[in-house]
Formats: C-alpha cells, sequence, structure tokens
C-alpha cells in the first residue's frame, strides 16, 4: 500500500492526490508539518510527504525519512535541503508556475499602489481630512525606469504587464542572457546599474546564499529620490533594516511588500508605517491558483511513482531549481 502524508494546511488540496492516485491502493492521511520532529515523525511512515513551503525539510530530517519523495505546491523550495534531498536519494517535487498570473499582477498592484500613494490617501480620507497633498511629491510613472532583480517567468509576466504604461525596464540577472531580455524589450544592466538608474525597483528573486541581502544599504543608496520598491520574491532577499533607514531618509518615498525577512513580521517597523503598503504573503493566491498548485504537484508524484520523472514538470534538484526560477 501507498502511503501519503499531506500536510495540514488549507493550501494544499488533498482530494487532488486522491485523484491523481485514484486506481491505486493508497492510505492518505493528513499531519501537522510544522516542525523538524513532525517531519520525521510522518516521513518514517510514508511513501510521499507533501510538505508546504513553511516545512522545515532539513538535511537531517531527510536522512531520517524512509519517504521516496517530498511533493510541494509551491514554487519556492528554499525551506528543502535540496542537495541533501538528492544525496538521500529523495525525489522533490513542486509547482513551478502556478501563480505567474497571481503574482505578476499583484507587483503591478503593489507598485501602483505605492507610486500613487494610496495607502496614505486612504488613511488621510478616513482621518476626515480631504487634501491631495501628502509628504512626498508624486511623479508622473510614465517616463519613468523600472527596474527588475531576477527575470525569471514571474519578471517576465509583470513585465507584459507593463506595457501600455510607457515606461523603461531594465533588469539584473546573471544567470538570463542580453538577448533573452532583449525579447522582451528588456535591457539587461549590473545590479549597480539598476539601482542606480531605477525609479522603482522590484523584486522576483528566489531566496539563495547568492540573493540573501542582495538588496541592501548600499542598493538602495543607487535609486533615483522618490523611488518605490516592491519585494514579492522572498523576504530575506531585501535588508529590512536597510528599507527603513531607506524609507527614513527619504531615499524611497514608498514600498510594497508581500514578503518578509520574518513571517509573520511580529513586531516590525514597517507595520507602522503609511509609507508601506504589506499584504500577507498572499501574492500567489487565487482560488484558481491554489487548485491549480496541488493538481500538478499530484500529478508529477503520480508520473515519478510511475517511473516516468523525465514528463514531469516540477521535479527538480538544487541545480535545476535555481535554474528554473530564470528560465
Amino acid at each position: 500500500m501507498l502511503r501519503v502524508v499531506v500536510a495540514d494546511d488549507p493550501k494544499v488540496e488533498v482530494d487532488a492526490f486522491s485523484r491523481a492516485l485514484a486506481d491505486r491502493e493508497v492510505e492518505l492521511s493528513t499531519a501537522a508539518l510544522d516542525t523538524e520532529a513532525a517531519v520525521r515523525a510522518a516521513g518514517r511512515d510514508a511513501d510521499v510527504l507533501v510538505t508546504n513551503s513553511e516545512t522545515p525539510v532539513t538535511a537531517a530530517a531527510l536522512r531520517a525519512i524512509d519517504a521516496d519523495i517530498v511533493a510541494q505546491p509551491s514554487i519556492g523550495v528554499d525551506n528543502v535541503a535540496l542537495a541533501a534531498a538528492e544525496t538521500a536519494g529523495v525525489t522533490v517535487v513542486h509547482a513551478p508556475d502556478y501563480c505567474v498570473d497571481e503574482v505578476a499582477t499583484h507587483t503591478l498592484s503593489l507598485l501602483l499602489a505605492c507610486v500613487r500613494r494610496l495607502r496614505e490617501y486612504d488613511a488621510s480620507v478616513r482621518d476626515g481630512e480631504w487634501s491631495w497633498e501628502t509628504r512626498e511629491p508624486i511623479h508622473r510613472f510614465a517616463g519613468s525606469t523600472v527596474g527588475l532583480v531576477s527575470f525569471g517567468p514571474i519578471a517576465r509576466a509583470f513585465r507584459e504587464r507593463l506595457r501600455g504604461f510607457d515606461v523603461d525596464v531594465v533588469a539584473y540577472d546573471p544567470y538570463v542572457e542580453r538577448d533573452a531580455m532583449r525579447d522582451h524589450d528588456v535591457e539587461k544592466v549590473t545590479r549597480a546599474a539598476l539601482a542606480e538608474r531605477a525609479d522603482h525597483v522590484t523584486v522576483h528573486a528566489p531566496l539563495t546564499d547568492e540573493t540573501r541581502g542582495l538588496v541592501d544599504a548600499d542598493f538602495l543608496d543607487g535609486p533615483r529620490d522618490g523611488a518605490v520598491l516592491v519585494n514579492t520574491g522572498r523576504g530575506p532577499v531585501v535588508d529590512e533594516a536597510a528599507l527603513v533607514d531607506a524609507l527614513d531618509s527619504g531615499a524611497l518615498a514608498a514600498a510594497g511588500l508581500d514578503v518578509f525577512e520574518d513571517e509573520p513580521p511580529t513586531g516590525s517597523p514597517l507595520l507602522d508605517r503609511e509609507d508601506v503598503v504589506l499584504s500577507p504573503h498572499s501574492a500567489w493566491y487565487s482560488v484558481e491558483a491554489m487548485a491549480d498548485a496541488s493538481a500538478s504537484v499530484a500529478a508529477d508524484v503520480r508520473r515519478v511513482l510511475d517511473g516516468d520523472p523525465e514528463s514531469a514538470t516540477g521535479v527538480v534538484t538544487d541545480e535545476a531549481w535555481l535554474s528554473s526560477t530564470h528560465d
């Protein structure tokens, strides 16, 4: 009998796995997989472990479990020790493109809300004020330069949403060739050049050792006064202390954040600011995206179990995952 343990998480649709494995004898159960100990316990009795992006799938846990497959209905797998999984012979499956539309749209929403100071205007009207004046002057979005940190599928979809706004787009991504960016009417630039030229910056990078703290105090010194920073990638890519300093100094006029260094960001000084628009790591969410994530991962689990991992779109290794976030 095939034993499948699914994280007890509303984002993971258990029925998707029931449907994908309907013709097999399966014991399907749910468990809270929020600690390494829970992963070890569930993984010892499972052939397939379906986790979420908060599940600590550590190297130690991977050495201790019997599961052959770790499946996660998310794009990011920075919570999984991928090199250790490969060493242990554990196949890791994720959902590489299930929410591209949602995150690209959310990024644009945050950017425009910040450019037009909607958070501040909303608060002032609710406080009984009726004035167009804000603490920062608002500049025309048309004619500005938007800089993209990373240029994977989500960044490319976001770029398409910028068409019609009459903006220039530049991007920093050492893994993407200049011609590939040019195909999207994007200029490939260095990190330093992006910081210097951008009026607004959007962060799409996955979290790796290389990208942790990529947007730091030095970077945030670069953008023009009145710039907006949006992060819908991973929280630790942006140094939040440096972000607060940049907002305080006026180097940044506003920020739109869907992800944070610590989630939830309890006690963060960002919570009390009117120049920051926040959302709870929800850029991925739509009813359709949630269904697609579980369905695609369940289908790939079935392909791996059938001995056909080559046909699965979400099987990932350490190197392949890094590459897939830029392809």
